[in-house]
């Protein structure tokens, strides 16, 4: 059973910029073959895909609103995958989650956004942007 553990989150100004981490432990051999991704879900709101990027880094995936702000990373060594997040805006606030994809991601050369291709899911970090 593979456990995520998401960290980085905080009170931040918008403007301003943030590096969440997420650590995969218990399952090294499949995180390194899997697309791992990042979703938020807001207050009110369903949960929504931010970035997601396939198991060797060539394939990547932004939602639109944070396209050229927000960039996604992975380190197999350390069976961990980052995000950026760059230019806050207060509509950043969120809950953000890693989540690590399914035995069909394994190897793909694409990444997916549907959380239902995601089996493995950290507890969440908390993502605040003042104006």
């Amino acid at each position: 059973q593979v456990q995520l553990v998401e960290s980085g989150g905080r009170l931040v100004q918008a403007g301003g910029s943030l590096r969440l981490s997420c650590a995969a432990s218990g399952r090294g051999r499949t995180f390194r073959q899997s697309t791992m991704g990042w979703f938020r879900q807001a207050p009110g709101k369903e949960r929504e895909f931010v970035a997601a990027i396939n198991w060797n880094g060539i394939s990547i995936g932004y939602r639109d609103a944070v396209k050229g702000r927000f960039t996604i990373s992975r380190d197999n060594t350390k069976d961990s995958v980052y995000l950026q997040m760059n230019s806050l805006k207060v509509e950043d606030t969120a809950v953000y989650f890693c989540a690590g994809g399914s035995a069909g991601t394994f190897r793909s050369g694409v990444v997916t956004t549907a959380p239902s291709d995601y089996d493995a899911w950290g507890q969440g970090t908390q993502v605040t942007v003042s104006s």
